[in-house]
């Protein structure tokens, strides 16, 4: 479901989705009708515009995560819009897209949520790195980590799927997706998105050299 105030946003979007086989967009609507939507066509991703106009796009997040079915929500944003990104990763936010994001990773990212692996734009997590509190000594977990654990973060944070992850380590989904979920546990947080923004906090991504 794509939800965005202006119409030729929505149909924009939806138009790069339907040519995806494997997609289909059940409904395109704004913010003030994105949770009555929800409930009757029960989308498995929501990719939300961050800014609204009549219920702003924090608050439809709240009220989609909170539906006993709730669907993985990507925020849609441009780079002037990160000072509600903080509030939206604490709500589970399931990542986080620019506007002006190319089909091909649009629809990518849209796989990508849909499979739980969330979906990351690399400027985004940077600016978010900067304006997310860090708990004191989440720094310091990375060394906990192995070192194909510190390649994997830094591919995540780099804002590849599982899959490409996978492909570029030359190992099975499976197998990345053990590899993330000892890493949330050793990181003790909650999704991949709060990882990548805890690996960008310490200059640990894969278009930067590592620093522990």
């Amino acid at each position: 479901m794509v939800v965005d105030d202006e119409e030729l946003v929505r149909s924009g979007i939806s138009a790069i989705l339907d040519t995806a086989p494997d997609l289909t967009v059940m409904a395109a609507c704004r913010g003030a009708e994105a949770v009555r939507t929800a409930r009757v066509v029960r989308p498995d991703v929501v990719m939300l515009d961050v800014r609204t106009a009549e219920v702003d796009g924090l608050t439809v997040l709240r009220q989609l995560r909170s539906l006993p079915t709730p669907p993985h929500v990507a925020m849609l944003t441009a780079l002037d819009t990160d000072v509600y990104l903080g509030e939206a990763l604490g709500m589970g936010a399931a990542g986080f897209l620019l506007k002006d994001t190319s089909p091909r990773d649009l629809i990518s990212a849209v796989r990508a949520v849909g499979t739980g692996s969330g979906c990351l734009s690399p400027p985004v997590v940077r600016r978010l790195s900067h304006r997310v509190p860090v708990a004191i000594g989440a720094g310091s977990r990375l060394a906990a980590l192995s070192e194909r654990e510190r390649e994997v973060l830094a591919l995540l944070a780099d804002g590849l799927s599982n899959t490409e992850i996978g492909s570029h380590l030359y190992v099975s989904v499976t197998t990345v997706k053990d590899h993330v979920s000892s890493i949330l546990s050793k990181l003790g947080v909650g999704n991949r998105v709060q990882a990548a923004v805890l690996a960008a906090r310490n200059g640990f991504m894969a278009t930067q050299p590592p620093s522990l």
